[in-house]
């Protein structure tokens, strides 16, 4: 396995959790359990298919979320949250009031997800 080179123990967590949609991914298998990826496509919808079958990969590959494929026809696939990945429950929640509390008229909120577990 390559080795990353980082500078600071902050840059590990951007690297692990840093992407276009690693953090929501994230935040909605930990408030809302495991789910299948056409659930996450939903909830998650400004990100095509592609960045979010990468994003999953990479969130697997740091050990923050389990894929679990059944042995079915047509074959089920569903992402869990792992301890590692539970473990930013609390930076994920800050993020979460740190933007609600400075969001300001150059954004528009079009698809709020942190508040509960919309299907």
């Amino acid at each position: 396995m390559e080795k990353i080179q980082v500078t600071c123990e902050m840059e590990v967590t951007l690297k692990m959790i840093g992407g276009k949609c690693k953090p929501l991914i994230l935040d909605s298998l930990i408030r809302c359990g495991t789910q299948r990826f056409s659930e996450l496509m939903r909830k998650i919808t400004q990100v095509s298919q592609r960045t979010l079958t990468n994003q999953l990969r990479e969130l697997e590959n740091d050990g923050l979320i389990q894929r679990t494929v059944y042995a079915e026809v047509p074959p089920r696939v569903e992402y869990s949250i792992t301890p590692k990945g539970k473990s930013l429950e609390n930076i994920l929640k800050l993020m979460c009031e740190w933007g609600e509390k400075n969001i300001d008229d150059r954004f528009i909120l079009t698809n709020p997800q942190c508040t509960d577990c919309k299907n």
